[in-house]
């Protein structure tokens, strides 16, 4: 399994702040991540999004899916997102992962990055829906992927982390608030990954 990295350029230090985030490499095993990978890469109804950007629109550099239970909306990218019903497949990763968490997920939002050219600009995950300080869930299968957070005012406050395949990523406290993170692009070729990062729509 690939090992946990730091970039110096990245400005971090050797600890990620612990208030912020919570890092569990190998939550899941090599062979269920496997599995999962497969799974959601052929069964997902993948939609890739329209987004403005610098004034004009463009598609999303990746594919999505919105699931949850009924009736929890979310908007993001500036479209209002319908819910698909869970599956079995996402019911199982939920409750293995709320134990960890501390609370009870109601919604996921599952990315598909293709190759190194998909990626997520920076941003901040601080819709109205989501409320003061939300603790999100994100687990990753497939390629690991570099994992940036940047302060809002001091950017020479940043981080970096590689979320490794069958990892879960707990974010916390007021990242989402004075904080903003990306998945950058990758000059490297890069394979397929799916991350998928469980919230609570209130």
């Amino acid at each position: 399994m690939e090992q946990l990295s730091f970039f110096e350029q990245a400005g971090q230090s050797a600890e990620l702040p612990p208030e912020l985030l919570e890092y569990h490499p190998g939550f899941f095993n090599s062979a269920e991540s496997g599995i999962w990978l497969d799974t959601f890469i052929n069964t997902i109804p993948w939609m890739q999004e329209d987004i403005k950007m610098y004034g004009k629109m463009m598609k999303t550099p990746r594919l999505t899916a919105w699931y949850g239970d009924p009736n929890k909306e979310y908007i993001f990218s500036g479209t209002k997102h319908h819910p698909i019903l869970w599956t079995d497949e996402l019911l199982m990763i939920k409750e293995k992962i709320e134990p960890i968490s501390g609370v009870q997920f109601n919604s996921v939002l599952l990315n598909y990055y293709r190759d190194a050219n998909d990626s997520v600009a920076w941003h901040s995950d601080d819709e109205y829906e989501l409320g003061l300080n939300p603790v999100i869930g994100s687990v990753s299968f497939g390629q690991a992927r570099r994992f940036d957070i940047r302060h809002k005012q001091d950017r020479n406050r940043k981080y970096s982390i590689y979320l490794e395949n069958g990892s879960l990523l707990m974010m916390k406290g007021d990242l989402q608030h004075n904080w903003v993170h990306q998945i950058p692009k990758s000059t490297q070729p890069l394979k397929a990954r799916v991350n998928l990062t469980f919230r609570v729509i209130n």
